[in-house]
Parts: C-alpha cells; sequence; structure tokens
C-alpha cells in the first residue's frame, strides 16, 4: 500500500470580543471595535473582499493589533493569497508568539505557499507552546504525512488519539498508519472501534486492505464491495475489481471492471484493469479493445504496453492499431528502453502475423537502441540475438544469448537459441547441455505464472490510490 497525505487545514476564527490596542480615545476604540466585528462578521459569511477592507482600514489605526493582523491573514489564506497571508501572519506570531493558534495558522499559509520546511517549524513551535493540545499534534501529524514521515507522524498520532479518542480524522490516520507499519492486530481494533462511531467506505475499503495482508481474502473482498456500494468512486471500483482480480475470480471481476469503465469513461487505469482481466480470461480481442483505449487516455503510461504486449500476439485482429500505437509510445518517449523494445517487437511479431512485409533493419534499430538505453533488458538482447541469426550473423548473436542469460538465466528461448548456435559451430556438448536446461525450465510452467501473477500484483498495489478518499 501506499502512503496517504492531508494539506493542513487553516483554523476558522471564532466570532468573540476582543480588544484592540488602547491607541485612541476610547469613542475611538469602540468604533474601532464594531468595525473589527463587521470583519468577522463578514469572514465568516464568505464575504471576504468586504472583511479584507475592514480589517486594511483598522491596520492604519491600530497596527499592533494581533487580532486584526491574524483575522486579515486568513481573509487573505481564504482568497488563496497565500504570500499575503503569510506576511500577515508572521506579523501576528511576532506580536503574539505564545499563542499556538497563531503559529499553527501561519503554518498551514506557509503549507499552501510551498515552504514546508517553515511551516513545520511552525507546527514544531505549536506543540512546543501546548504539548497536551490535540490540534497541535494532530495537526503536526497530518504534516508529517504529508512529507512521507509515518514513523514521526505515528508517535504524534498515537498522542492526540489519548487526548481526543473520538476524534475520526485521527483515528482513521492512526489505523491506516498501523497498517502501513504491520501492526494489522491494533489496527484492526481501531477501524472495528471507529465503525461504531461512523460506518463509512473509506474504513470498509481499509479493513480490507487488512483482511487480505492477514490473508482472508473472501473477507477482503466483501469489505471491498462494501466500500464500493456505499461511495462507488473510482477508487474503491478499481480497488474491488481488483481484488477480484487479484484472486482470479475473472467473470466478476470483469463485471465490476466494466461498470466501473461505464461510470467513469476517462479512467486509463480502469481500462488498463479490464484489459487485464479480459486477457486472463481469455477474451483477447476485448482485451485489446480495452487496453488500446487506455492507450489513447494516457499514451505514456507504461503498465497499458505492458499488457498490450502480451494480448495482441494471441489476437492479430487489430495488429495494425497495435503496431501504431506502439509507435506513437516510442516517438512520445525515446529515452525509454521499453517503449522502443515495444514498438520493435510490433513490427516484427505484429507484422509477421499478418503475413504482411517485415523491416528487419528498422527492428533491429529499436532492439539496439532499447539496450543502448538499458542493458538490464534480457528479453531485448535475447530478441536481438535471435535477428542477428535470422541474418545468419552468429557471431554478434552469441554475446546477445550469453548477456541475457546473465541478466536473466532462466529465459528458457535463450537457452534453445544458444543451443541452437552450439550446433551451428559444431560444439556438440554445450549444445546438449543448453537443450537440457531448455527442457527442463519449459517444464516447469509455474514461473511464468508466477511471473504474470507478480505483474498483475505490481499493477494493482502500483495503481491504488494514495490512501482511501475521505469524504
Amino acid at each position: 500500500m501506499v502512503p496517504f497525505a492531508k494539506v493542513v487545514s487553516l483554523f476558522s476564527l471564532v466570532c468573540c470580543a476582543v480588544i484592540l490596542e488602547a491607541q485612541t480615545v476610547a469613542s475611538d476604540k469602540a468604533a474601532m471595535e464594531q468595525q473589527f466585528k463587521a470583519a468577522v462578521t463578514a469572514y465568516n459569511a464568505g464575504k471576504l473582499p468586504e472583511a479584507a477592507a475592514d480589517l486594511q482600514a483598522l491596520l492604519s489605526k491600530a497596527p499592533k493589533s494581533f487580532e486584526v493582523h491574524e483575522l486579515l491573514g486568513l481573509v487573505y489564506a481564504a482568497e488563496s493569497q497565500y504570500d499575503k497571508a503569510v506576511e500577515q501572519l508572521k506579523t501576528a506570531v511576532t506580536l503574539k508568539p505564545d499563542s499556538a493558534a497563531a503559529h499553527t495558522n501561519l503554518a498551514a499559509a506557509l503549507t499552501h505557499a510551498g515552504k514546508l520546511d517553515a511551516a513545520g517549524e511552525q507546527l514544531n513551535k505549536a506543540l512546543a507552546l501546548d504539548s497536551a493540545d490535540y490540534e497541535a499534534n494532530h495537526d503536526l501529524a497530518e504534516f508529517y504525512l504529508q512529507a512521507k514521515k509515518l514513523d514521526t507522524a505515528l508517535p504524534l498520532l498515537e498522542k492526540a488519539q489519548q487526548i481526543r479518542p473520538d476524534a475520526y480524522d485521527n483515528g482513521y490516520d492512526l489505523a491506516l498508519g498501523w497498517f502501513l507499519t504491520g501492526k494489522l492486530d491494533e489496527a484492526r481494533g481501531l477501524v472495528e472501534k471507529l465503525m461504531q462511531q461512523k460506518n463509512t467506505g473509506e474504513l470498509h475499503n481499509l479493513l480490507g486492505q487488512i483482511d487480505e495482508k492477514q490473508g482472508k481474502f473472501v473477507e477482503a473482498a466483501n469489505e471491498f464491495e462494501a466500500a464500493a456500494h456505499m461511495d462507488p468512486s473510482e477508487d474503491n471500483l478499481f480497488v474491488w475489481a481488483s481484488e477480484l482480480l487479484l484472486h482470479r475470480t475473472y467473470e466478476p471481476a470483469i463485471a465490476v471492471f466494466e461498470k466501473a469503465v461505464e461510470r467513469y469513461p476517462d479512467s486509463a487505469r480502469l481500462a488498463i484493469g479490464l484489459g487485464m482481466t479480459l486477457y486472463a480470461r481469455g477474451k483477447y480481442d476485448e482485451a485489446i479493445q480495452s487496453l488500446l483505449k487506455a492507450a489513447d487516455l494516457d499514451p505514456t503510461d507504461p503498465r497499458c504496453y505492458l499488457f498490450l504486449s502480451k494480448a495482441y500476439l494471441s489476437s492479430p485482429n487489430e495488429a495494425d492499431n497495435v503496431i501504431q500505437h506502439f509507435r506513437r509510445y516510442a516517438e512520445l518517449e525515446p529515452t525509454v528502453a521499453l517503449a522502443q523494445y515495444y514498438y520493435a517487437m510490433a513490427l516484427w511479431k505484429g507484422k509477421r502475423m499478418t503475413g504482411a512485409t517485415i523491416d528487419l533493419e528498422a527492428v533491429k534499430k529499436l532492439l539496439q537502441k532499447a539496450v543502448a538505453l538499458d542493458g538490464s533488458l534480457a528479453e531485448a538482447h535475447l530478441q536481438l540475438g535471435i535477428l542477428y541469426a535470422e541474418q545468419h550473423a552468429y557471431a554478434q548473436a552469441l554475446p546477445e544469448y550469453q548477456q541475457a542469460l546473465r541478466l536473466d538465466a532462466n529465459l528458457p528461448d535463450a537457452h534453445y537459441r544458444l543451443a541452437q548456435y552450439y550446433v551451428h559451430s559444431g560444439e556438440k556438448d554445450k549444445a546438449n547441455q543448453e537443450f537440457a536446461l531448455y527442457q527442463r525450465l519449459q517444464s516447469q510452467h509455474q514461473a511464468a505464472v508466477d511471473k504474470e501473477r507478480a505483474e498483475v500484483q505490481q499493477f494493482v498495489y502500483t495503481a491504488q490510490p494514495p490512501a482511501p478518499a475521505k469524504p
């Protein structure tokens, strides 16, 4: 699972009586307080320009008023004028350095302004001023979660949970943090407790993740289904369908993916998921259509091309269309080795399926470019060696076979091709040894099954949302 993040939110200002600096006579002070209350009312009503105008007028009369600077900073923040907000909130902190809330508000504005280090400093100052304050602990924890520092955030979440065990947001974040750090029983207990307080789709989603991690696959699927029914978001539908795919429940997975694609037609990952599931079920033409749609939705997503490279070899009907998509990918990603490799194989194998003339020189250049970009692609070295052999350039083929096997000793075709080379060169013993290795690896079908399953798992987990979406 991937980590979660939440932007620190601005505190709402509570409308209350304020005491401005005693810089004027009593009548002027009363008028200023009235104007300040009007600004508070305008702010709470969302009339931000009106509130800003009142506060700017007040600043000329009370330039050292903490309350005026604080509220004006919040007004600017609400208007997304974060540089102006930071300026006002910094002044407020200077005027009242012992206010934890002032430091927290400044931290929020700094976060929105992209000044994360400075925001962290302010949140730490707020906590130092009041270590027993729920908001100080929770907000600093959220800051560390945003910075992907889960280990640092967890103690703060735990402290906030002790202070306010009924706080849903903190409880959810703590349960997710425990899950991510392997404290599955603690996470489950807290999720079940939160469900008694507030039954939400995100809690069912998280409980499903816990079940999956503990090997309770049926229970996990049920929880993901419950989450999707309660909140049919793209994320929840993807997670539910992916759980079914992961455990090879193909027909139900297809049904869920199809409904999800119908609801979210612009989602590339849903189209990839549907294509993968259709391919696994042997519905190759439909799989290719779905994967081509994914490629059109997100032309540089490498995952759709990985599965497209598998599916189109089982169905020549869309060969020309598939080749054009691989060509586009190679042109869009000229420095990505796999993009060049996929295009080379599409030109070579795809054209061969249709009986069309193959431009082997173009294929060779693409394969050479692929291994030059990434020398660790064992399959690219193998295919380049095969191409050399087909062109009778056996001396060039040998080092490619050998490099492919150095990178992956379990490539059956590499052993077979190397055996053929040794037959051609008259090295009978070496040829027999390589043929034996080929036959042994060919009999180990489970390795190929495991590899494909790992690819499915990688897609499922890398395409997960950063965290189950909160209401």
